[in-house]
Order: C-alpha cells, then sequence, then structure tokens
C-alpha cells in the first residue's frame, strides 16, 4: 500500500504517474479517495493524477490527536513535496474542497488551479451546527449511528444506487475518528473574505440537489475568487457528483487541465 509518512501520519495515497501536469483530491466528510475513481480513469491518459485520504478517514493512519483544515493542508502540500511535485492543480469536493481553498491561500506558489467541488468559503449555519454536533455526540451508539448512516447516505451522496460499499466502511469508523473530523469541520475558519487573494484559474462544480452545501454557495465563490473562474451547474446531481454525474463532471475537468497545461 503506498503510504508516506508525514506530519506524524500514515498519508495513503494513490498515484496515477506519469509525466503530465499533476492534479492531486481531497475526498470530503467520511469520504476517501476512491470517491475519485471515475475522474482517475478520465484524465490518466493524459495527467498525473493523486489521491489520498485525509486524517481520520479511508485507509490513512491517524495519529489520533485533533486537527485542523490548515493541517489538512500541510499534509497535502508535504506529499506534494515527497512526490517531487513542485506545482500541481489542487482540488477537492466538500471537505476536501475547504482544504484546497486554504492550501491556496497558504500556500499559493504551489497552486497552479483550482478544482472545486460541491464546497464553500463560509461557515456553516448555527443550524447546521448544531445538528452536526447532535450527531457527533451520538455516533457509536447502538441503534442511533444506523439512522445517522442513512441521514448521511442521502446527505453526503444522494443516489441510492451508490450507497452500499460507502455505508459498509462508514460502520468501520471509530468515534474517536469521527469526532475528531467533525470538530475539525465545526471549527474551520470564514474564509470567504480572503477568497480574492487567490489569483490562481479555478472551475467550481456544485451539483443543483445538494441539500449539503446550497448551490448558492458556489455562485458565491465564484464572485468572490480572485482569478478567472468557470462554474458548472450540475443537473439532478446532490453532493458527490464524482460518483453518481461523472459523465457531467469529467469532460469540463479534462478540458480545465488541457488550458492549464497548454
Amino acid at each position: 500500500m503506498p503510504i508516506a509518512e508525514l506530519n506524524h501520519q500514515g498519508i495513503y495515497f494513490e498515484d496515477s504517474g506519469g509525466p503530465g501536469p499533476a492534479l492531486i483530491l481531497g475526498h470530503g466528510f467520511l469520504m476517501d479517495g476512491r470517491m475519485f475513481d471515475a475522474q482517475a480513469e478520465a484524465l490518466a491518459p493524459e495527467f498525473r493524477v493523486i489521491r489520498w485520504d485525509a486524517r481520520g478517514f479511508g485507509r490513512t493512519r491517524w495519529d489520533g490527536q485533533p486537527f485542523s483544515l490548515y493541517d489538512s493542508a500541510a499534509d497535502c502540500i508535504a506529499l506534494l513535496d515527497h512526490l517531487g511535485i513542485q506545482r500541481a492543480v489542487v482540488g477537492g469536493l466538500s471537505q476536501g474542497g475547504y482544504c484546497a481553498l486554504r492550501v491556496a491561500l497558504r500556500y499559493p506558489e504551489r497552486v497552479h488551479g483550482l478544482v472545486l467541488m460541491s464546497t464553500s468559503g463560509r461557515m456553516d449555519a448555527e443550524e447546521s451546527r448544531a445538528g452536526y454536533r447532535q450527531v457527533r455526540d451520538l455516533w457509536g451508539t447502538p441503534g442511533a449511528t444506523e439512522n445517522i448512516l442513512q441521514l448521511y447516505s442521502g446527505l453526503i451522496i444522494g443516489d441510492s444506487r451508490f450507497h452500499g460499499p460507502w455505508l459498509d466502511r462508514w460502520r468501520q469508523t471509530p468515534k474517536a475518528a469521527f469526532v475528531a473530523a467533525t470538530n475539525n469541520l465545526l471549527e474551520r475558519d470564514d474564509i470567504e473574505p480572503r477568497l480574492g487573494e487567490i489569483r490562481c484559474p479555478a472551475i467550481v462544480f456544485h451539483g443543483l440537489a445538494d441539500a449539503a452545501i446550497p448551490p448558492s454557495a458556489a455562485q458565491a465563490l465564484v464572485e468572490a475568487l480572485g482569478g478567472r473562474t468557470r462554474y458548472v451547474p450540475i443537473p439532478g446531481a446532490a453532493h458527490a457528483p464524482t460518483l453518481t454525474h461523472p459523465e457531467l463532471l469529467n469532460l469540463p475537468l479534462v478540458e480545465f487541465m488541457r488550458e492549464l497545461s497548454g
């Protein structure tokens, strides 16, 4: 298994290799790099695609300590260093997008472009935060966890045809990892006022049926980012269009990568 020992974590990653421009992708909450399988398949013939699992999720070995999105941003840069990549297109979905934006703010010289999917620069509304705190506290409680899984599978993925393998993985998530990862999101800062500092090109994807982060958040990103930004709304998609609607996402993504490498 490809594990890089970085920042006291064992970061799991998959690297398509090859000489093309690099795209590094960070996944959403409760997910892992496998949510980008369809994108890796579509892009790998022309580009180097790196997928990695964040602390607390997937096959990464987490050290058990609390962490922030800025720690995740540092992990992303450390992985690029490990792979000998000086500059990359940095992308992510939801939580992975929060991380990508912070990579661009903290390490702008390392970011050639941004791929932002189902994400936002804002903090969650207090009503949503209260709900997430309640779910965090109930995780691992007999009976409650299955109810949470059913709720989150609809919210995080959408189309029920894709729930099965993810539900099986989520059931294996330890309480400590779920709590730390939830706190990571709850405690994130509001970076929307700083988005104008990000000058690199960006592409923003958002499902028009996303109940987790409303499409208005994507419009706000497009308006606030300081570089050339393209918005790609995805009709019928909920929060995980990489899984449910790859046919609507992959072609614009390939075109964006070609533009940056041209």
